[in-house]
């Protein structure tokens, strides 16, 4: 035999049971047990038949001993009938009795045949294979002939726990048999109807695993294709999913990309954006009042610009950049984000609802971000009227834009705030929401959808952020 010491030594590891096998095993077991349960009755009704076989010969033979009561026959006619010992009780209370020339044995067990019921019999029986009860019983039973006649007869159960045992030992040869045969049928069927699919789904994740860029197998394209069972709903679940997590993969190699162009970009655009802010620095100097009025816009817009730039690259390095959370006056950002994009010509307008004392702590860089992202697509989607307002509960500030455009089209409602997919007109890359969702998250909140159609579009910004009164707007 081989040690335990030299299964380490070649480095031995059970194998785990394989499906297949534990189906047929169980099945087996299972039927075995049925099997089993179904010969304990059997058991029972063998012994009460046993029983009944040497009373009714006991009576015969105490018929018998009423016409010839003498010695040399009694020894004969009880061994004949299997009984040791017959006595019948006479309803005047006197009793006769017969018995073996052999010693008699003692504290045998007496059993009334009519109070014994089914489950005490097959208890008894169960005693008598296992060896645990008496050698010999005594039963009563009443006389059919006298009335009031009790017939009580003592056997030895020694032929009849012979007897049981090898009924038990037939049964169980048989139950096995049965349940081999059956298990072997239900394993078929089960490793035709539920192992193998499961096996296609077990290997089509496996090789999902380890290349989650090669398309799926033939097996499991064919079991998705006619979804008619639980098993099939759920390969066709599983291939779904391995589609759009190949999607994901591919939209996030491809953003890869673009940070990496970004940041390629970057460099020589916010040197070209640092001169044009030191020209702008300079035009302020000139006392021209139509300069003036430019400069002040022009001047922030070129170093929310460069912020952008930079943050832009942060962001396709290491993600939502840190939030730089500063007392903000909701009212007047609405209005400086609509001065920089409504047109002068008025094709559109932004409607600031937003009350003019509120201030929250926010990244305003970020949220004007937002905002500008919000704003200039539901312009460019066709709405006329662009309405901001807000909603207060307790700490949380809900930010509605609502716009009166057509609503948003199927595709890019399914494909909403996600990269390359999610954008509502041609040539749009959807990278807007996307960006503009992760910024609201990195301030704790949540931007969703509440509705789209004909009638409009509204989106909300959850923003949890304790509010301020009476706070000077950042310059």
């Amino acid at each position: 035999m081989i040690s335990l010491k030299r299964l380490r030594q070649l480095n031995f590891r059970p194998q785990p049971a394989s499906l297949s096998s534990k189906v047929l095993w169980v099945t087996v077991i299972a039927i075995l047990l049925m099997d089993l349960l179904v010969l304990l009755p059997g058991l029972g009704q063998r012994r009460q038949e046993w029983l009944e076989q040497r009373v009714v010969q006991a009576r015969l033979a105490s018929y018998a001993l009423l016409q010839n009561p003498s010695a040399a026959t009694i020894d004969d006619i009880l061994r004949h009938a299997g009984v040791q010992r017959l006595k019948l009780l006479m309803p005047d209370h006197q009793a006769l009795r017969w018995q073996i020339n052999a010693p008699l044995p003692r504290g045998a067990k007496l059993i009334d045949s009519a109070r014994e019921g089914f489950f005490t019999s097959i208890c008894r029986a169960l005693e008598q294979l296992t060896g645990g009860a008496p050698r010999e019983e005594a039963v009563r039973v009443p006389d059919p002939d006298i009335d009031g006649a009790m017939l009580e007869v003592l056997v030895d159960t020694t032929p009849l726990a012979l007897e049981l045992k090898a009924f038990a030992r037939s049964g169980f040869d048989f139950a096995l048999v049965v349940a081999l045969l059956t298990g072997l049928l239900v394993y078929t069927v089960l490793n035709w109807l539920l192992v193998r699919p499961m096996e296609v789904l077990i290997s089509a994740i496996i090789h999902f695993r380890e290349s989650p860029e090669e398309q799926g197998s033939a097996a499991l394209d064919q079991m998705a294709a006619d979804p008619k069972d639980d098993i099939a709903r759920a390969a066709a679940e599983l291939k779904i999913m391995q589609d759009e997590l190949r999607a994901a993969l591919w939209r996030n190699a491809r953003l890869a990309a673009v940070g990496t162009s970004v940041a390629k970009i970057a460099h020589d655009l916010r040197n070209i954006l640092s001169s044009a802010l030191l020209v702008a620095d300079r035009l302020q100097d000139v006392q021209d009042p139509l300069v003036q009025r430019a400069t002040r816009t022009l001047v922030p817009a070129v170093e929310r610009a460069t912020q952008f730039v930079a943050r832009t690259v942060d962001f396709a390095r290491e993600g939502p950049p840190p939030v730089n959370r500063t007392p903000v006056r909701l009212h007047a950002l609405v209005e400086e984000v609509a001065q920089s994009l409504v047109p002068e010509d008025g094709g559109w307008a932004v409607v600031n609802q937003v009350p003019a004392a509120l201030v929250l702590q926010l990244d305003q860089a970020q949220l004007y971000r937002v905002l500008a992202n919000l704003i200039r697509n539901a312009a460019e989607a066709g709405a006329t009227r662009i309405t901001l307002s807000t909603e207060t509960e307790g700490a949380q500030t809900r930010l509605l834009v609502t716009d009166n455009g057509p609503g948003l089209p199927a595709r890019a409602q399914a494909n909403l705030f996600r990269p390359f997919s999610g954008s509502a007109r041609s040539g749009g890359t959807g990278l807007g929401l996307a960006i503009a969702r992760d910024l609201i998250r990195a301030h704790g909140g949540e931007l969703v959808m509440l509705r789209t159609g004909p009638a409009g579009t509204i989106f909300r910004m959850d923003l949890t952020t304790p509010e301020l009164q009476d706070v000077p707007l950042r310059p």
